[in-house]
């Protein structure tokens, strides 16, 4: 269950997988943040065990499996965070949602499910987390960008119409919340990213990882976490990550 601390601070992880997701959620943690993980319920396990981890070395962590894509969902979540934990004072958007298909062969159900995942759950979780933030005039919201935010390539019809409409909904964000004193960024992540899945599809990762031709979840974390601690007369809105040696 965690430790409820008295006048404990929270962060929201959306998306807290295995990779960049759980690097987040113990960078945050080690901020002296209580953070607060949620991805889909049938995920709760893995959930239960990222707290763990966290606990055991210091931080305070909660798990709260939820749909992402339901309206209710994310506003229990909101609500319970708020109730049980602390005031949320970081929300960060981190469901990936990448899949490739022809166009021909996008039916209406994956380009449907793309988008919930990928834009309309980052709609729901910033109207939410805003709403509790507002009265409040503080706190910080991120969004996870993809080098789809910035392009559609082939193969990407649905990926692409997700990430672009995500970066839309923080650049509107920012321009109507940076006034009220909450930063939103959305940070464009270009290139592969040292994950399970690049670990079993990329023959030569070990070596790619010594020469830094692929993105470090904790290095990602790091920066989410600067992003946070910049200062409201230099804010960041966009930032993008890459490996060095990424073509862009």
């Amino acid at each position: 269950m965690g430790k409820v601390l008295e006048n404990q601070k929270s962060c929201l992880i959306v998306g807290a997988g295995d990779d960049t997701g759980s690097a987040l959620a113990r960078a945050f943690a080690r901020e002296g943040y209580c953070v607060c993980v949620t991805r889909r319920p049938r995920h709760g396990a893995k959930l239960v065990d990222l707290v763990a981890s966290i606990e055991a070395e210091g931080g305070n962590a909660r798990a709260f499996p939820s749909d992402a894509r339901d309206e209710k969902s994310v506003q229990e979540l909101v609500r319970r965070i708020e109730e049980e934990v602390g005031p949320l004072e970081v929300a960060v958007f981190n469901i990936g949602a990448n899949v490739r298909f022809g166009i021909t062969e996008t039916t209406e159900r994956v380009y449907r499910k793309v988008w919930e995942m990928g834009a309309y759950a980052g709609f729901l979780m910033g109207r939410e987390v805003a709403s509790v933030m507002l009265p409040r005039k503080r706190g910080t919201i991120l969004f996870t960008g993809a080098t789809a935010s910035m392009r559609g390539a082939s193969g990407f019809s649905a990926f692409a119409g997700a990430k672009f409409a995500l970066r839309a909904l923080a650049q509107s964000m920012a321009r109507e919340l940076g006034p009220e004193n909450i930063h939103v960024a959305h940070v464009v992540i270009d290139g592969a990213i040292d994950s399970n899945f690049i670990r079993e599809n990329m023959p030569d990762v070990d070596r790619a990882r010594q020469e830094d031709r692929i993105l470090s979840p904790d290095e990602i974390a790091a920066n989410y976490v600067w992003l946070h601690r910049q200062k409201p007369n230099a804010w960041t809105h966009e930032l993008d990550l890459r490996p060095w040696k990424e073509k862009w």
